[in-house]
């Protein structure tokens, strides 16, 4: 299916809340790091993690990504900074 059959009105509007589910997920994590608190930055991580899975999820049955599995360890959720971030907060 051609991009501009799939980009339609529910398209948009679905988009736009798993975007705005995105942004306030991400809001709370980076209030979290701000106030040094671990405990609420691993559970808004998750959060905005599943956040993003979503709207991955969401783009790839629509046919605007390509099927690609993601396991959690190859996610750069789980690697590099976020890993040393979550360690400067102990």
């Amino acid at each position: 299916m051609a991009l501009e059959e799939v980009v339609n009105e529910g398209f948009l509007s679905r988009y736009r809340a798993l975007l705005d589910a995105e942004d306030s997920a991400f809001d709370e994590l980076e209030h979290a790091y701000e106030d040094g608190d671990r405990e609420h930055f691993l559970a808004d991580l998750a959060t905005w993690s599943t956040t993003i899975e979503r709207r991955v999820a969401f783009l790839t049955r629509a046919g605007v990504l390509p099927e690609r599995p993601i396991h959690r360890a190859e996610s750069p959720m789980t690697q590099g900074s976020v890993s040393e971030s979550v360690d400067a907060l102990a």
